[in-house]
């Protein structure tokens, strides 16, 4: 299974550095986990979640590391997204990317997320 990744605003981060861990956004708290997404689902969740926001942060996390917090579980159609029932240590992020969108309003990634 290939990274996942969890999508930020930043201030969301900056409350996750602070407390040393992520519990997750608001909507992720009110659903009971935590949402990922891998790397062909991450532009449109960015679509469906993030219109008007003028930065994100872009968490990757190897799965392998979350053990059995992490669940696949049906979404969007059917489609299997990546689910932690657990907070996320910050020692278990492999990537932190800042994404801002350019004059044409998308988000650009960097080539190693392969988003």
């Amino acid at each position: 299974m290939g990274t996942i990744y969890k999508i930020l605003r930043p201030a969301e981060w900056r409350e996750a550095q602070a407390q040393g861990v992520l519990r997750g956004s608001p909507v992720d708290i009110a659903d009971g986990f935590i949402h990922f997404s891998r790397a062909d689902q991450v532009r449109e969740t960015i679509a469906r979640h993030f219109q008007g926001e003028s930065s994100l942060i872009l968490l990757s996390v190897s799965p392998g590391t979350l053990g059995d917090a992490l669940l696949w579980e049906p979404s969007r159609g059917g489609n299997l997204f990546p689910h932690l029932y657990a907070p996320l240590a910050l020692h278990q992020v492999t990537g932190i990317y800042s994404l801002t969108r350019d004059a044409d309003g998308t988000f650009r990634f960097p080539a190693e997320t392969g988003v």
